[in-house]
């Protein structure tokens, strides 16, 4: 059946079938962890205890200790700056993390808080039970109650001391969501220190939350929330980031490589551990996974913004929108200008797909005569078949090619623009207050939806089967309640892409036209 649809009809199939088949596996199967490999150690999760679990080492120390809960309201320092507002409790951990400004509001109106309470960052723990147990039993004390940021950079000097060691934690907090951290410690003790949990605030099934580690290599290893069984060591990794959609809290250190402890919390979701030493410095960030934060604190930590299987092709999609957005000033106008562009540049694929398959329905009757003539013969049917698409300058194979192409950036588009927080409260125009959520009023995914039916109706087809065109005429409206949802620089770029097919059907079937008629005036 699949065979005899038109090129147009099978990619419209393929990619309802995969969107559903991505949704599906999104939501009942979130990827699995790599634990393989010579870098990497495993161990039972211990019970949720006090107690170290013992641990297959990667030096001579154990993994992390459970923490004992504590009262985060005793604030020690704050720290104001125009972009964010940070509390710092009296075990040394950021507590609460204010987004500030009119992009980074909740559903209430209220500022986001990116710091979620099961796990905090910069949180230390001990592997000796008794000294872990004293630390989260005795209070910081801080140079200073609140930090002004104005400009230059700021420190915060924070000091704890325990029986036999005294920990110092010094945090330079700059204006641009970044800060370094230094720890030194009296005496050498085996410790870790936490990214915190990863910012809570957008929970969705389609997009990417959990822990992201950069190994040594280059490599990047995902690690989804709810897929943690067991307690995972990373050697010699670079960074590592605790992240939902589009918010990351991270540590990362690309001058002295981290060995990185993932240990499950009761929900199976990655807590992320670096393990300490003496004069430990780190570079730290959190906030928003957008480009110009992430690079104003290093350039390097570009991969915490992570697309999963299509990133390959992603980033360079994402960068090449980034400089139109950059010229344009507008991220509508800027994905309906990068639509355009990749459709000019599959041009000349999809024209030639388009030809191809506008002669094979013209020569689809002798197809068929020869079916008849040689249905004992599937050998001289074949032979006679090739002869004549030969003949005639027909590909069978014409309209794959387009195809194959289209879907792998279709999916890098999709992630794009699902991920991009750029898009949060990023209008278009009149009623598209923001590309980054559904249209509120439906209009784009209506118009998506009747712009692929027109498509359908001026695209050759040759269905010989009743039951195949039925189904592909209610495509347009599975389509249409599919994109009701999705966000809506998503449903532009769609809507866009299926005007540009429009016009450009329009032209080949005026083309063809015109080359039978000249055709029929010959002979």
């Amino acid at each position: 059946m699949i065979d005899k649809m038109s090129p147009q009809s099978r990619l419209i199939l393929a990619i309802a079938l995969m969107i559903l088949c991505l949704i599906f596996y999104s939501y009942y199967f979130p990827s699995k962890i790599s634990t393989d490999g010579e870098n990497v150690s495993q161990i039972q999760t211990a019970a949720q205890s006090n107690e170290a679990p013992q641990v297959a080492k990667i030096t001579a120390n154990t993994a992390p200790v459970s923490s004992k809960s504590v009262d985060t309201d005793e604030i020690i320092t704050i720290i104001e700056a125009q972009d964010f507002e940070i509390y710092i409790d009296k075990l040394g951990r950021i507590s609460k993390y204010f987004l500030n400004g009119s992009d980074f509001k909740d559903e209430n109106g209220e500022r986001i808080q990116l710091v979620d309470n099961s796990l905090l960052p910069l949180e230390i723990r001990f592997s000796d039970a008794s000294l872990n147990n004293e630390a989260f039993g005795k209070s910081y004390t801080a140079d200073t109650k609140k930090i002004v940021l104005n400009g230059e950079p700021e420190t915060l000097t924070l000091t704890q001391e325990l029986d036999g060691v005294t920990i110092t934690k010094k945090i330079m907090f700059t204006k641009d969501r970044g800060y370094d951290i230094e720890i030194s410690l009296s005496t050498p003790k085996d410790y870790f220190i936490s990214t915190g949990f990863r910012p809570n605030v957008l929970a969705d099934a389609y997009t990417f939350h959990g822990a992201i580690i950069k190994k040594n290599d280059g490599t990047i290893e995902t690690i989804d929330d709810g897929d943690v069984k067991k307690t995972v060591t990373f050697p010699k990794a670079l960074f590592a980031a605790a992240s939902d959609r589009y918010y990351t809290s991270l540590l990362s250190n690309f001058d002295e490589t981290l060995n990185i402890v993932i240990s499950p919390d009761k929900d199976k979701n990655p807590n992320i551990f670096i393990e300490g030493r003496e004069d430990l410095k780190l570079k730290g960030y959190i906030g928003p996974k957008s480009k110009v934060n992430i690079h104003a604190v290093d350039k390097k930590l570009d991969d915490v913004i992570e697309y999963g299987f299509f990133t390959w092709i992603s980033k360079p999609i994402f960068s090449f929108l980034y400089f139109i957005h950059s010229n344009v000033g507008n991220w509508g106008w800027s994905i309906v200008i990068l639509t355009i562009i990749i459709r000019l540049v599959l041009y000349p694929l999809t024209y030639r797909g388009m030809v191809s398959m506008n002669k094979l329905k013209d020569l689809a009757p002798r197809v068929k005569e020869l079916q008849v003539k040689y249905k004992d013969d599937k050998q001289k049917l074949n032979i006679h078949v090739m002869d004549l698409y030969k003949k005639h300058g027909a590909n069978p194979m014409g309209g794959c090619l387009p195809i194959l192409i289209q879907i792998p950036i279709f999916f890098a588009i999709y992630r794009v623009l699902s991920n991009t927080v750029e898009l949060k409260n990023a209008e278009w125009i009149l009623w598209v207050k923001d590309l980054a959520v559904m249209d509120p009023y439906y209009i784009l995914p209506v118009a998506m939806g009747l712009t692929m039916f027109l498509q359908q109706k001026i695209t050759p087809s040759n269905f010989t089967d009743p039951m195949q065109e039925k189904i592909m005429k209610f495509l347009p409206l599975i389509f249409t309640m599919f994109f009701l949802w999705f966000p809506a620089g998503l449903t532009l770029y769609w809507f866009v892409n299926n005007l540009f097919s429009i016009f450009q059907q329009i032209y080949v079937n005026k083309h063809f036209k015109r080359l039978k008629e000249k055709e029929k005036a010959h002979t």
